[in-house]
């Protein structure tokens, strides 16, 4: 959908920044404000980390605490208004109106990469030779290594003085 027709049938996206202790507040709030047809959606992934001997599951806003809000009513600046004194809201980001393909282009690649269980997976950071990485899950967490050379499915990396390969599917990375 053109950013025209969007703006023509006023749907639209907004960045909403956001209490992380009053989430579910917010989105109570957005709910009763707006309706059932509010869409709101934060991007998160899923880190797995060995401590003492143990497998730790943790779930990361990949936003921090932003979040994305579809309403068919936000190209109104009066809509907007009216949600400056929502509970768990900090505040709205200005220039989403004409952010829009931006915001709508990020939401789908985001989805697109999403795994079965909601989570944003590891090939939704774009690669580039010679940078600096930091893996988030597995056995190497919070280590840093540098890419020397990328295949479809492999990475070789160097860590220190070591040069190895592993697959792109079971680490989750961050760009330096």
């Amino acid at each position: 959908m053109s950013l025209r027709k969007n703006l023509k049938k006023n749907n639209m996206w907004s960045i909403i920044k956001f209490d992380k202790k009053k989430f579910s507040l917010l989105k109570e709030d957005l709910k009763i404000k707006f309706g059932q047809d509010i869409k709101i959606y934060t991007p998160k992934i899923c880190i797995e980390n060995f401590r003492k001997n143990r497998l730790i599951k943790k779930e990361i806003n990949l936003l921090g605490d932003y979040l994305f809000c579809f309403h068919n009513n936000f190209s109104s600046d009066e809509k907007i208004n009216s949600l400056k004194f929502t509970r768990g809201l900090k505040y709205i980001l200005n220039g989403h109106k004409e952010s829009q393909g931006e915001i709508e282009i990020f939401v789908k690649k985001c989805k697109e990469f999403e795994d079965d269980r909601g989570y944003v997976s590891s090939n939704f950071v774009d690669l580039v030779l010679n940078r600096k990485y930091k893996f988030l899950s597995g056995p190497f967490s919070s280590k840093i290594f540098e890419i020397i050379n990328l295949h479809k499915n492999k990475i070789r990396i160097l860590m220190g003085n070591l040069k190895t390969s592993i697959n792109k599917k079971e680490f989750l990375i961050s760009p330096l």
